[in-house]
C-alpha cells in the first residue's frame, strides 16, 4: 500500500477521495518516478498506483498480531493504516513485489522472503489493474523499524484490535476475509 512520490495537489481528484489523503496547506513528496512501476492507472473504476498493478504484505507473528503501516499524509488514503506495500515492476510478480515493498518500508523480511511463510494471495481486480495482498505468517521474530519517507510509524497489531483503528479503505473492505484466512491457518505447533 505504498504511496506515490507523485502524489496530485490537495484537492485534485482520484478513486473518490476529494482530497487524496493530502490535506490543504500540508505537506507534498517529491515529484519524481523512483522504479518501472511508479505512476498512476486510469481505469473505469478510478485511478490507482502502480502502472503493472500493486501488491502488500500482510504478516502474522503470532504473538504479536499483524503488521500494519500508518500512512504519512501526502499519501493516498494519508494517515490511515493499512500494510506496506506498492507499485509491482515491470517483469516482477505480486508475491515479488509485496516482499520489497516490504522490505522498503519496513525493513522486514528479508528480500528472499527469509522470515515469513506464505499462506495465501488476495487479489482485488479493477478492470485493468489489481492489488495483491500476500498473506504470510512470520516464522522467526521479525524486527521492523520505518524504513522510509511513507510510514509514520510501524505496529504489530492483536486480529480484534484491527478494526479499531483507522483503515486505509481498501484494506478495510478486504480485512473481514484476510482476518479469516489467518484463522484458519494456526501457526505450527497450535
Amino acid at each position: 500500500m505504498s504511496s506515490s512520490p507523485d502524489a496530485p495537489q490537495p484537492g485534485a481528484p482520484d478513486s473518490g477521495t476529494p482530497h487524496h489523503g493530502v490535506p490543504a496547506g500540508g505537506p507534498v513528496p517529491p515529484r519524481r518516478h523512483r522504479r518501472s512501476g511508479d505512476g498512476w492507472v486510469e481505469t473505469p473504476e478510478g485511478r490507482f498506483w502502480g502502472k503493472f498493478g500493486a501488491a502488500g504484505l500482510l504478516i502474522h507473528d503470532p504473538e504479536r498480531g499483524v503488521l500494519l503501516q500508518h500512512r504519512v499524509a501526502w499519501s493516498a488514503e494519508g494517515g490511515t493504516w493499512g500494510i506496506p506495500g506498492g507499485a509491482i515492476d515491470a517483469g516482477e510478480t505480486a508475491l515479488a513485489g509485496a516482499i520489497r515493498e516490504c522490505h522498503e518500508e519496513a525493513g522486514v523480511p528479508a528480500l528472499d522472503g527469509t522470515g515469513v511463510e506464505v499462506l495465501d494471495t488476495h487479489v482485488l481486480e479493477k478492470q485493468g489493474w489489481s492489488y495483491t495482498t500476500v498473506i504470510a505468517q512470520a516464522t522467526t521474530r521479525l524486527e521492523e523499524f520505518v524504513n522510509d519517507i511513507e510510514s509514520v510509524e510501524l505496529a504489530w497489531v492483536p486480529l480484534d484490535e484491527v478494526e479499531g483503528y483507522l483503515l486505509h479503505p481498501g484494506f478495510k473492505n478486504a480485512w473481514p476475509h484476510l482476518r479469516s484466512v489467518l484463522e484458519e491457518n494456526p501457526p505450527a505447533g497450535e
